[in-house]
Parts: structure tokens; sequence; C-alpha cells
């Protein structure tokens, strides 16, 4: 295991490796104070090496040169990794293998490392302190050796998913699914959809949706340009409030939940009002909503008939639901007929009988006392 925070040394150690055909990557980050996630740590593996590369005491921007080379990163979870990667270095590797993601085809769900390395392996990871905080410098070796372990069994542990997927035939489905999550995109998020994670936003009618819409892309505005959580700029607490009450003027702030002293100074209630009026004159062709909503109401029962019929799917493949269709992909495809169901391996198994049903060419019935969907294609004779 190597400690490297000499911007030239990890660049002759990655010169070292260009012959590697793959390599493990980790990341771990903290994003409790910023907007964006901050890098602490990366940590590197390849068959007979580990590097902890320490990005405070370099140009981390030198892992660029891995990233944009033609090995695979093999990566556990890497969404989160991804997208850091993505902010560092403006691309993605050039191919990808995701352990938790290979593990979903293999009915495994979506198990986190150190119980897939148990369980392929035959190995139990030792116990760290999971809430670490990584920033802080030195660290002990005993966080060097928690951190190690979270890529020092990812190229054994994909060569043994890899014979396993082979085995049922689903490698393919497994490879198509990491090259999904590899080129998805990971720009920064329009802030007119920021209202839609808000606790009880969906439940919102008439003009407080469109409050919730511009007051919460004003606030991650903000956010990102003083890079705080947006919490720290008003907190969920206030957001609801505000989004029922609708202030009009600086006086009607005083008094409601969640609104401090420091919200009424510096311009800030002025701005606050500003978006709280613009999203009352919003209409309705103005206002972004979430993908389940664009489908007509008329249609959420064919949804949530699907999404059954879907999970049940699922349950008989030994997939994880999730992987297969979420409730939004349905929607999608009701939509518009595009999405996750729309190609690859999705389309043959549940995209083509989707839209037969769609196009009234096939039904679903009860069938085993009411046990199970049954999809039949319909008499058309």
């Amino acid at each position: 295991m190597q400690w490297i925070d000499d911007t030239n040394a990890l660049r002759a150690l990655l010169t070292q490796r260009t012959s590697e055909p793959a390599y493990a990557l980790d990341t771990e980050f903290h994003g409790e104070r910023t907007y964006w996630p901050r890098l602490a740590l990366v940590q590197i593996a390849w068959p007979d090496d580990v590097a902890l590369v320490d990005p405070f005491a370099l140009d981390a921007r030198a892992l660029c040169d891995l990233i944009g080379s033609p090995a695979t990163m093999v990566a556990h979870a890497a969404d989160q990794d991804l997208a850091i990667l993505d902010r560092l270095c403006g691309k993605a590797p050039a191919a990808l293998f995701d352990t938790q993601v290979a593990a979903g085809f293999l009915g495994m769900g979506s198990p986190s490392l150190s119980v897939l390395v148990e369980k392929m392996l035959g190995t139990r990871l030792g116990k760290g302190d999971r809430l670490t905080d990584w920033t802080v410098r030195p660290l002990t070796s005993q966080q060097q050796v928690y951190a190690a372990a979270d890529v020092e069994y990812l190229l054994p542990l994909r060569d043994v998913l890899v014979a396993e997927l082979e085995k049922t035939g689903r490698l393919q489905w497994a490879l198509d699914e990491c090259e999904t999550r590899r080129v998805r995109d990971r720009s920064r998020p329009d802030p007119l959809t920021a209202w839609w994670k808000i606790k009880g936003s969906r439940q919102l009618r008439g003009k407080a949706r469109g409050v919730a819409q511009e007051l919460a892309a004003w606030r991650d505005r903000k956010a990102e340009a003083i890079d705080v959580p947006p919490r720290f700029v008003l907190s969920d607490l206030a957001m609801a409030a505000l989004m029922q009450r609708a202030p009009h003027a600086r006086d009607d702030l005083k008094g409601i939940r969640g609104i401090e002293p420091r919200h009424l100074k510096d311009g800030t209630a002025d701005e606050i009002l500003q978006a709280v009026a613009t999203g009352v004159a919003l209409g309705p062709g103005e206002l972004r909503l979430p993908d389940t909503e664009r489908v007509d109401r008329s249609l959420q029962p064919a949804v949530t008939v699907l999404s059954a019929w879907l999970a049940q799917q699922a349950d008989e493949l030994r997939l994880d639901p999730s992987v297969l269709a979420t409730r939004a992909d349905i929607a999608q495809f009701i939509a518009d007929g595009t999405g996750r169901l729309a190609s690859g391996w999705r389309a043959d198994l549940v995209g083509e009988p989707v839209r037969r049903l769609l196009a009234g060419d096939a039904t679903i019935s009860l069938a085993d006392g009411g046990r199970r969907l049954k999809l039949d294609r319909r008499d058309t004779t």
C-alpha cells in the first residue's frame, strides 16, 4: 500500500500502469457543508498494488490521465464516484464494471461491498469507522488499511461475478447496465426541478407549486454560488411555510417558522419575496412537473398495474426491481415510448410486452388464485 502525496509521484505511478487493462477505484468525500462534495481521498488498486492518493497535497487532476485511459474502471456503487470524477476531469472512464450493479443481476439486490466480498470471495472485511472524517490529516494506519480494503478486492470480485453472470447468460445485461451508468448525464440538475426533492412538495396544488418551483430554484442557485448546502440558505421548514403562505411583503416574513434574522438582512428578504412573486405568476405551462406527473391522470391506473406486473417479473427473474424498471421508467414509456424500457435487454424482456398491452394486443389477468398477474396475447381472429 502506497501513500501518494506528490503530483510527480502520482504521474510516475500511473505511467508505470499504462498497460494494465483494469483498475479498481473508490473515493472518500464529504458534502455536509459544501454544495459540491469535497474530495478527501482516492483509492486505486491494481492486481499487486494499492495506492491511496491525497488530493489535499497534490493536483488531483493528474488522475485524469488514468480516467482517460482505455482501461476499465472497476468500482462498487460507482454513481457518486463518477460524479466526482466528472467534475474533476470532465469525462467518464472508458469502460465501467460496477460490482453492485452486477450483483443485482444475480439476484442479490444492491449489496454492500462487505456483504458481497464475504459472499463471493469468502473474505470478511475488517470493521472500520464509517463516520471517519477523511479530511483530517494525518490518517492513522488503521484508517488507511480500512480505506485500502474498499478497492483491494474489487478486481478479483469482478472476475468471480463475470464467471457467474456468464453461467446465467446475463453478463451482457450487466455490462449494458454498467454502460448506461457510465454515460449518464451528470451535469448540474436544472434548478427549476429542485422543488421535486422537497418533502411534501408532491402534495402541493395550485399556486403553491409555482412558489415551490421558483423558491427552490432561487435557493439552489444561491447555494451553488456560495458553495453551501441548500438547507444552509433556507431550511426545508422555512420552505414549506413559504410555499403555503406565499408572503407579499417583508413584514409577512416575520413570524414564519424557519425564517431567521439573517434572512431579513442584506437583500435576502427581497430575493425571497421576488421568487415567491414569480412563482405565483407562473402559468400552467411554465411549471416543471416530475416525469410521473406528466402522464395523463387517466393512465395512472395503468402505471400502477404495470408496476405490479414488473415487480413480479423482477422477482421471477431474481432481479432487483429497480434494476428492471422504476415507476418513473414506466411513466416515461407510457408518455412517449422512450427511456430504459425502449432499448437494450429491457426492451426485449418487458418493453415489448408493455407496448403490446398499451396497444390493446395483450391483456393482464389474475392467475393462481389471484397470486400472480399473467400477461396474455389477445386473440384478434
